[in-house]
């Protein structure tokens, strides 16, 4: 794996975590029954962006790094996960 292909993994680690994580523990100004004039009622009151961004990056490099540790060993490659067979010679 290059660098390169190592900073892609991450980046999609990270933004499928990001993503997963967002709406965890979200309450909404209508549920909270405090609506600020010219916003949605589903807006978040209070999103707590700083800790949620803190997990999500935690656990990002929590999964990143063994299967990092994986593909660097050769214990798995693409040949291993070709089920069609069109990688091999």
């Amino acid at each position: 794996m290059t660098i390169t292909g190592a900073f892609v993994m991450f980046a999609v680690y990270w933004f499928m975590l990001l993503f997963i994580i967002l709406p965890l523990r979200l309450q909404t100004q209508q549920e909270a029954g405090r609506i600020v004039p010219g916003t949605p009622p589903s807006a978040p009151v209070d999103p707590r962006m700083k800790r949620k961004l803190f997990w999500v990056t935690v656990i990002a490099v929590a999964l990143w790094i063994p299967t990092c540790l994986i593909i660097w060993s050769g214990l798995i490659s693409v040949s291993d996960l070709d089920t069609l067979g069109r990688f091999r010679n």
